[in-house]
C-alpha cells in the first residue's frame, strides 16, 4: 500500500539538486540587487558629473606654465617678511630636472604614474584595504590629483571638494601631456622652509642646484611633500631619516636605482646647508597690508611683475613686538581656566600605523611658532607622555601640568579630561622641560612708529596670522578707556588748568533727566575717594572723578573738537561726559598717531609703512622716505606738548605705569593705561621721544578680561619687552622745555597762568553725596571706568595706501 501523502505543507526541495537550485535563486535576487545598486550609483555619479563638470576652472594656463616674478616685500634693513605669487622664479622646465629627482618623486608619490589615467584605481584599492578597521584613510592621490587640489581648490575635506579633485584630475589629464602635469608638480609643491618646488628646496636644504643632487638627497627631498614638517632633515633629523631610506628601497623596487646605488645612497652621509640664526622675520599683517596697497595701485600685475617693497620696518624690533605680544597672551592664559585639549584620535596599537596616525592628526593641527601640537601617549595627574612629529616621546610633569591641571582630574568632563589619544598644546622650557598650554582666544595688538616722521617700525596685527587675519592694529574699534583721558587734559590746559589745579575726587550722581536716558554713577576703581588733590596726581592715579570734573570745565563740544587735531574722528568720540573715561572708538593706529603729537613737540604725522617700491629690473616706481613735519602739520603748541609729557612722565615715574621706569630704569619714558568698562579692553600707550608705541589686550567679540585685569598688567608688559629692544644703544633724551613755559616750585606752568594765575580748583565747592551706587555703573578698574556700549568693529574707511605715504 503507498504511503500517505501530507498535503498540508508545499512541496521542498530534496537532495542536492534541490538546494542548487534555491542558491541559484539567490545569488540571482543578489546579483539583480547589485546590479540595480551599481546603476543607481552610476546613474547618481553621472549626474553629479554633469553638474559639476561646467563648473571647473580653466586650466588652458597652465599648458604654458611660466615663471612669474612674485612680490615681495623687505624690512628697511633688507629681511625678507613676505612674498606673493603663485609661481616662483627658481621654475624649472622638466627637461632640466634631472631623472634621479623625478625617479625618487615617483617612487614615493606615484610609481604608475605614466600608466594610469590620473586615478589610480589600483592604488585606491590598495589603500582601501590597508585601511579597513582604521577611522581615518589613508591617501591615495596621484600626482594629477595633487597638482588639481594644490594649484585650484582648499584644503578642506568635503566629499563635494573630492569629486571636484577627480573631476579636475580628469580635465588635467585630457589637456595635458604627463610631462607638463609633471613638472608642475616639481616646481610648485611646498616643501618647507618657504621653499616652493624641487629646485629651490635642492638650494634650501643642501646649497646646491638640483642638477648636481645625489640619490640619497634625491630620495630626502622626496620624502618633504606629505608632511615638510615633520620629515624636515633640519628639525626633525631622525623621521627625516627613516623616510629617505623607505624611499631609496621603493627607488630599488621599482627599478629606478641599482642594489649597488641603493646601498651607497643609504650609507652617503648628507651635508645639510646651514640655517643661520635669523629667522623668518614674523611680519605677516604687515606683508598683507602692502599686498593690498600694491594690488590696490598695480592690479593684478602685482603679483607676476617682481616689485621689490622696501617698509620702514626695523627686523629686530619687528621680532621683538612679535615675541613681546606672544608672550604677553600666552601670560594671560596660564591665568585662565583649561579648555581641554582641541581634538581626540583612536591610537593604533600597530606602532608603524600610529606614528603614521600621529603625523595626519598633527599636521591638520600644525605648530603655532613655539606653541607646538602634541599627541597624548599616557596621563595621569602627576605625568603625561606625549609625542610630536619628531617621533621622540616626552615627558610633562610638576609646574608644566599646573595649566591643565582641570583636566588631569578624574572628575574632568570627557571633552575636557586629558588622555591617550588627546591633541594638546605644549611650550618648550629650558632644559628641556615642558609646559601644557592651550591656544589663546584672546587677542592683542601692537604698533610702534617715530613720532618725528611717522614711520612704522614694528606692527603685530593679532597672535597669530593664519588663525585669525584680521588686522586688529588698524582694523579694530575698541573703547581706549584712561588711555584717552590726556586727549581731554590737553584741552584743558588751553582752558587755565595746571598741573597743580586742585581737583576734588568726589563722588558724582546725574539723573536721568541730565542723562537724558539712564541714572550714571561713575566710580573709581576701588570704590574710594580722595578728595581734593593736583592734576598732576590724579592724572597719574587715574581718578575718573577728577576727569570728569576737567570735562566739564572744557566742555563737551569743545573736547570734541580738540581731539580731531589728533587724529580721532569727531562721530566716533560723541560730546558727552563719557569721553572722559574713554568711552569712544579708537584704533591701536590712532592712539599711537595721537600720542605722537605729544612726543615730537605738538605735530601730526601720518603713519607711513612703504619707503621704496622698484621694479624687477631696478626701475624705480616709488620713493619716499619719511621726513620731518612742517609747521602746516602742527596740532598743538609745543608747550602743551611739553606740559603733558610731563604729567605723562609722572605715570611711568609713581603712577599705574610706573613698571616702566622700574625696569627700564631710565626716566623718558612716557605714557598711560586703560582698561574700560567690565575690563574688556586693556591698553597701554606710550613713547620715549625717538618712539612711541600702542598695545591693546581683548577679545574680538568684547567680553570681560577678568577681575583683576587691567592695561597694566596686561598691555604694559607687552610695551616694556618692545622697548627694551628698541632703546637698546639709545641714549637718554628727555624733552627740553620750548618758549611759553616757566618751572615755578618744581612745576611747569604756562607764562599766563603761572602760580595764582590759572584755574586754581574744581568740584571743591559740590555737594558730598553718598557713595552707594544705585545707577548705571561706570569706572570699575584703576586705570579707567566707562560706561556706554562698546562700538562695533569695522574696517579702516581710509584706503589703505593712505597709511603708507607721507
Amino acid at each position: 500500500m503507498a504511503p500517505e501523502t501530507d498535503v498540508s505543507k508545499p512541496d521542498r526541495p530534496t537532495g542536492a539538486p534541490g538546494v542548487l537550485r534555491w542558491i541559484g535563486k539567490a545569488l540571482a535576487t543578489v546579483a539583480g540587487l547589485v546590479v540595480a545598486s551599481v546603476l543607481a550609483l552610476l546613474m547618481g555619479v553621472g549626474l553629479a558629473l554633469a553638474v559639476a563638470y561646467p563648473n571647473l576652472p580653466d586650466v588652458a594656463d597652465l599648458a604654458d606654465y611660466r615663471p612669474k616674478l612674485p612680490l615681495r616685500v623687505l624690512t628697511a634693513d633688507g629681511q625678507l617678511i613676505g612674498e606673493f605669487g603663485e609661481e616662483r622664479r627658481n621654475l624649472l622646465s622638466i627637461k632640466d630636472i634631472p631623472d634621479v629627482m623625478k625617479h625618487a618623486v615617483l617612487a614615493i608619490e606615484d610609481s604608475r604614474f605614466f600608466e594610469h589615467n590620473g586615478v589610480d584605481y589600483r592604488g585606491m584599492l590598495r589603500a582601501a584595504l590597508a585601511n579597513l578597521g582604521q577611522s581615518k584613510s589613508q591617501g591615495a592621490s596621484t600626482i594629477t590629483m595633487q597638482v588639481a587640489r594644490n594649484v585650484y581648490l582648499s584644503a578642506e575635506k568635503s566629499y563635494t571638494r573630492k569629486i571636484y579633485e577627480v573631476l579636475l584630475t580628469f580635465k588635467l589629464e585630457h589637456l595635458l601631456t604627463k610631462e607638463q602635469i609633471l613638472e608642475i608638480y616639481m616646481n610648485q609643491i611646498f616643501l618647507g622652509q618657504r621653499a616652493y618646488g624641487f629646485s629651490t628646496a635642492a638650494q634650501t636644504y643642501f646649497g646646491k642646484q638640483l642638477k648636481d643632487v645625489t640619490v640619497a638627497e634625491a630620495a630626502m627631498l622626496a620624502g618633504l611633500p606629505k608632511a615638510p614638517s615633520a620629515y624636515n632633515p633640519i628639525s626633525n633629523p631622525k623621521r627625516a631619516r627613516v623616510r629617505q631610506l623607505y624611499i631609496i628601497d621603493r627607488m630599488l623596487e621599482n627599478g629606478f636605482i641599482t642594489a649597488d646605488e641603493a646601498q651607497q645612497a643609504k650609507a652617503e652621509e648628507l651635508r645639510l646647508r646651514p640655517m643661520h640664526v635669523q629667522l623668518k622675520v614674523h611680519a605677516e599683517y604687515v606683508a598683507e597690508m602692502v599686498r593690498q596697497a600694491m594690488v590696490q595701485q598695480y592690479g593684478e600685475e602685482a603679483y607676476t611683475r617682481g616689485l621689490v617693497v622696501t617698509t620702514s620696518l626695523k627686523a629686530n624690533e619687528q621680532e621683538a613686538a612679535y615675541r613681546a605680544l606672544r608672550q604677553g597672551i600666552l601670560d594671560y592664559e596660564r591665568r585662565q581656566a583649561y579648555r581641554g585639549p582641541e581634538q581626540f584620535i583612536n591610537l593604533p596599537e600597530d606602532r608603524a600605523a600610529q606614528a603614521d596616525f600621529i603625523d595626519e592628526a598633527l599636521n591638520e593641527r600644525p605648530d603655532n611658532d613655539d606653541l607646538m601640537s602634541a599627541v597624548v601617549l599616557a596621563a595621569s595627574p602627576r605625568k603625561v607622555v606625549a609625542i610630536r612629529q619628531d617621533g621622540d616621546p616626552f615627558e610633562i610633569t610638576g609646574e608644566g601640568l599646573r595649566p591643565a591641571a582641570s583636566g588631569l582630574s578624574e572628575r574632568a568632563a570627557p571633552n575636557l579630561r586629558i588622555r591617550p589619544g588627546a591633541i594638546i598644546r605644549v611650550v618648550k622650557g629650558p632644559n628641556n622641560t615642558w609646559r601644557i598650554s592651550q591656544l589663546p582666544e584672546v587677542e592683542s595688538a601692537f604698533v610702534a612708529m617715530d613720532p618725528r616722521n611717522g614711520a612704522i617700525r614694528a606692527l603685530v596685527g593679532g597672535f597669530d596670522f593664519q588663525k585669525n587675519k584680521f588686522n586688529h592694529v588698524t582694523q579694530a574699534w575698541r573703547q581706549p578707556g584712561s588711555s584717552f583721558k590726556p586727549f581731554v587734559y590737553s584741552a584743558a590746559l588751553e582752558k587755565g588748568v595746571t598741573p597743580t589745579t586742585v581737583v576734588n575726587d568726589a563722588p558724582l550722581f546725574y539723573s536721568a533727566a541730565e542723562t537724558g536716558g539712564k541714572p550714571w554713577e561713575p566710580k573709581n576703581y576701588d570704590g574710594q575717594f580722595e578728595g581734593p588733590m593736583s592734576i598732576r596726581r590724579a592724572l597719574a592715579r587715574s581718578k575718573n572723578m577728577v576727569s570728569i570734573r576737567v570735562l566739564q570745565l572744557v566742555g563737551t563740544q569743545s573736547a570734541q573738537e580738540w581731539v580731531t587735531r589728533f587724529g580721532f574722528e569727531a562721530d566716533k568720540h560723541p560730546p558727552y561726559l563719557t569721553m572722559a573715561l574713554g568711552a569712544g572708538a579708537v584704533t591701536p593706529m590712532q592712539m599711537a598717531a595721537g600720542y605722537a603729537v605729544f612726543a615730537n613737540g605738538g605735530y601730526r604725522v601720518t603713519p607711513s609703512l612703504v619707503t621704496k617700491v622698484v621694479e624687477h629690473k631696478g626701475r624705480v616706481l616709488y620713493d619716499s622716505q619719511p621726513a620731518a613735519p612742517s609747521e602746516s602739520q602742527r596740532a598743538i603748541e609745543p608747550r602743551n606738548a611739553f606740559v603733558m609729557s610731563n604729567l605723562l612722565q609722572e605715570i611711568t615715574r609713581s603712577g599705574t605705569a610706573a613698571r616702566a621706569q622700574a625696569v627700564l630704569k631710565r626716566p623718558d619714558l612716557y605714557g598711560k593705561t586703560g582698561t574700560t568698562n567690565d575690563s574688556m579692553d586693556a591698553w597701554f600707550v606710550g613713547y620715549q621721544p625717538t618712539v612711541v608705541a600702542a598695545a591693546w589686550v581683548g577679545y574680538d567679540t568684547p567680553r570681560n578680561l577678568g577681575s583683576r585685569e587691567t592695561g597694566g598688567g596686561l598691555s604694559l608688559p607687552i610695551w616694556i619687552s618692545y622697548m627694551a629692544e628698541a632703546l637698546k644703544g639709545v641714549p637718554v633724551s628727555e624733552i627740553e622745555a620750548p618758549a611759553g613755559v616757566i618751572h615755578v616750585g618744581n612745576e611747569w606752568y604756562y607764562e599766563e597762568y603761572g602760580p595764582g594765575r590759572g584755574v586754581r580748583g574744581l568740584g571743591l565747592n559740590d555737594p558730598w553725596p553718598g557713595s552707594s551706587s544705585t545707577g548705571e555703573p561706570g569706572a570699575s578698574e584703576q586705570d579707567n571706568g566707562n560706561t556706554g556700549k562698546t562700538p562695533a568693529e569695522g574696517e579702516d574707511r581710509r584706503s589703505i595706501l593712505d597709511l603708507f605715504r607721507n
